[in-house]
């Protein structure tokens, strides 16, 4: 077992987490709630929303299981990842990938626990309102679905 390979992963999910709050202080500190300010109008939006529930505003009202959920899931990928297979394609993909994951289920999980609500501003418009937290946790599970998948192929 690993567990130095946590310190990589740890980085990107300080960097990750940093990134994300910074963006939702700028968002209060600047943007009214609910109002929407045009980047390229029609397509993409600063929204500032509150979003009590989970994506798409489900589990409304669910605060503890919302705040329970991620801390499994944090204490599940710091678990697994020293754990991992170590292959060539992985050593540098997996410790961002978790990073990733961890960073943006922190960013959110800070949230709730500050907040009482997400903060979301990301606003395509054809897609519910969204932060960087969301991005960072879709696309770290998505590259570690990727990954193991192409590792058991191996």
């Amino acid at each position: 077992m690993q567990w130095r390979r946590l310190i990589p992963a740890g980085l990107w999910a300080m960097g990750g987490l940093l990134l994300d709050q910074a963006s939702k202080v700028w968002v209060q500190e600047t943007l009214s709630p609910h109002v929407s300010v045009p980047v390229w109008k029609g397509l993409f939006h600063l929204t500032y929303v509150l979003n009590p529930g989970a994506a798409f505003g489900i589990l409304r009202g669910q605060s503890k299981l919302l705040v329970v959920l991620p801390v499994l899931a944090i204490a599940f990928a710091v678990w697994v990842l020293p754990r991992l297979p170590q292959t060539r394609r992985g050593r540098r993909v997996i410790p961002a990938a978790t990073g990733l994951l961890l960073g943006g289920s922190l960013g959110n999980l800070v949230d709730r626990l500050t907040r009482g609500a997400v903060v979301d501003f990301l606003d395509f418009r054809v897609w519910p309102v969204f932060n960087l937290a969301d991005v960072f946790v879709v696309v770290g599970a998505g590259l570690l679905v990727l990954l193991l998948g192409l590792q058991g192929a191996e």
